[in-house]
């Protein structure tokens, strides 16, 4: 900035006015970033986070339990149903349970199950067993850590973004892991994919050679490069602006990914 300034000596004044101007826009633009993101996390508060911390009861007549599904309905499949072990160690997909919701949510809670038709299993005394106890922690499988669903990807939506931005999709419970409720459900997650571009590469591009647009080709936004390398860098204010924004991860991949 001094150079350019030293350069233009007769509108010194000008040019740090500029300067400034360039830097309330730019302070202007990150808080609205922070303040889109905390929004974006306050607004999806989920009411059972706050029935947790007061220990609350779990009484919602709207979610169905695999209890209301006949034992037709659940096919077994021996191949991920084996007979012959322990009843409790049963994927749940084995299993039918008649689940209550009158549990207090995070405690354990028990309920009886059943194997389904086919499937033979043995309680801890070693002898077979139509019914048995079951018990798990009390909660919705919507309710679950994300380590124990699995949720289809999407790559069609943009990462890097102010607030950053959600999609829809539907997830599957991990066969091992026992919940009440439905085993697949809806939810509204973060763009979370990448296409392989690397932040410390772009940010080493921007600093060395982002008045010749090497960053933004490299991230694969040839138009604003070219940009970049017949203005010299805008005359060294877009390098430098360039530079905060790749610093900050605002600016990212033309493919909308995140970086590794």
């Amino acid at each position: 900035m001094a150079t350019i300034c030293q350069i233009w000596r007769p509108d010194r004044g000008r040019c740090f006015k500029t300067y400034g101007i360039v830097l309330v826009l730019f302070m202007d633009l990150v808080l609205q970033c922070v303040n889109g993101y905390m929004s974006s996390h306050i607004g999806q508060e989920l009411p059972y986070a706050r029935d947790a911390q007061r220990g609350s009861v779990i009484t919602s007549p709207e979610v169905s339990a695999p209890a209301s599904a006949s034992p037709a309905d659940k096919k077994s499949n021996t191949s991920t149903c084996p007979s012959g072990g322990l009843c409790s160690r049963l994927p749940a997909e084995c299993i039918n349970c008649s689940y209550h919701h009158n549990c207090t949510y995070g405690k354990p809670a028990s309920f009886t199950c059943r194997p389904n038709k086919g499937v033979h299993c043995i309680g801890e005394s070693g002898q077979q067993q139509t019914n048995f106890s079951l018990s798990i922690v009390c909660q919705f499988c919507w309710q679950l850590d994300p380590s124990q669903y699995k949720c289809k990807d999407s790559t069609n939506c943009m990462t890097v973004s102010c607030p950053r931005k959600r999609y829809n999709t539907t997830c599957d419970v991990l066969g091992h892991v026992h919940c009440i409720g439905n085993r697949r459900f809806n939810k509204r997650l973060f763009c979370n994919w990448t296409g392989g571009y690397k932040w410390s590469t772009a940010l080493a591009l921007s600093i060395t050679l982002g008045g010749f647009g090497a960053d933004r080709f490299y991230l694969g936004q040839w138009r604003e490069g070219l940009g970049k390398l017949f203005s010299f860098g805008g005359l060294g204010i877009w390098t430098l602006i360039d530079v905060l924004l790749i610093g900050v991860g605002y600016v990212g991949p033309a493919d909308g990914s995140l970086y590794i």
